[in-house]
């Protein structure tokens, strides 16, 4: 299969990924296990571009990396999407956060859908994410985390491209 498509993605700090990972292995251990892509760390989807503006986001990230400092996050909510195939944790809208970044992003993206800032935990059918949720309503709290780098990938298959860490 031909890659599609880039992301661009936000990925949260360790201890964020502590967490999420934590929710994910509950899932997992009631017999949960998705279909979402694995060995990527989670991270909130900033934006999806076609193939060939590889080499302008490479560089627009390496600009974005000077500019922006860590980005403070508060989990405070899970959702699904229409549909009921994803099932999410979500951060509030901070405008002088994530906002800031998402809009500062200028090459031109592929974007369908509105952006919707959320880092995935599973997805599948509907069936089975319906059954999935009371485990992760059980286990879920709040937290505050870090967006600490943006990280660049190609899909299917996925391919790494490029990463870069925001300013401490």
């Amino acid at each position: 299969m031909a890659e599609e498509f880039l992301t661009l993605m936000a990925d949260l700090d360790d201890e964020s990924q502590q967490i999420l990972s934590g929710w994910y292995k509950i899932l997992q251990g009631a017999g949960f296990t998705g279909v979402q892509t694995p060995n990527l760390p989670f991270h909130i989807s900033m934006a999806t571009f076609s193939l060939d503006k590889e080499s302008a986001i490479i560089n627009e990230m390496d600009e974005l990396a000077k500019r922006f400092s860590e980005i403070p996050i508060h989990i405070s909510h899970i959702g699904l999407f229409e549909g009921g195939k994803v099932l999410y944790a979500a951060p509030d809208m901070n405008p002088s956060g994530l906002l800031d970044l998402r809009l500062a992003i200028k090459t031109e993206t592929r974007e369908i859908f509105p952006w919707t800032p959320h880092a995935t935990i599973l997805i599948d059918e509907p069936e089975t994410v319906q059954k999935a949720l009371p485990f992760l309503v059980e286990h879920f709290h709040t937290f505050m985390g870090r967006i600490t780098r943006l990280h660049l990938c190609a899909f299917w298959p996925t391919r790494e491209i490029h990463t870069v860490y925001l300013k401490r």
